[in-house]
């Protein structure tokens, strides 16, 4: 055989080869592709909120976050689209202070009055939790998808108070 025949099988092996890799492993077998995670939130639109409902959702987030009570956040002000919080510090009586905003359904935040201002970063890198929010009634869901693809949820409840 010549070497223009050996270089056609070559080829038409290679062809072969690299259109066996295209195909996706069969759901469940050996070697299938990791299944891609639906984000929960897809299915309802995120609302669009006014100021009352802005502080409602950061308080939320924030007492998710930082293991508060939302009843214990306050939404000291609000200043394009940024709510600034306080809420007791836990361990030497002080405040704990951070702001947040909110775009469509996802919440940023960063912590604020540190010793050090670098610290004072937006809390929305690749190495940062996501956080997105859904809301029925007085309830506000909270998801979080932690940087190795982990989600959690939490249903906060605000018990009709006013979004402080």
């Amino acid at each position: 055989m010549s070497n223009a025949g050996n270089w056609a099988i070559v080829l038409a092996l290679a062809l072969t080869l690299a259109a066996c890799g295209e195909r996706e492993a069969a759901p469940g077998g050996e070697g299938a592709p990791a299944a891609t995670p639906t984000p929960v939130e897809a299915a309802t639109p995120a609302p669009v909120l006014d100021d009352a409902g802005l502080r409602a959702v950061c308080r939320a987030v924030l007492s998710v976050v930082h293991e508060q009570q939302p009843a214990d956040l306050t939404a000291d002000a609000l200043s394009d689209g940024v709510v600034s919080l306080s809420w007791p510090a836990p361990v030497d009586g002080g405040r704990r202070t951070a702001e947040c905003r909110v775009s469509g359904d996802v919440v940023s935040w960063r912590p604020t009055g540190l010793p050090d201002d670098a610290q004072e970063r937006w809390m929305d890198t690749a190495q940062d939790p996501i956080l997105r929010f859904a809301q029925d009634g007085e309830t506000i869901t909270v998801i979080q998808t932690q940087p190795d693809g982990s989600t959690s949820r939490t249903d906060v409840a605000l018990n009709g108070q006013e979004a402080r």
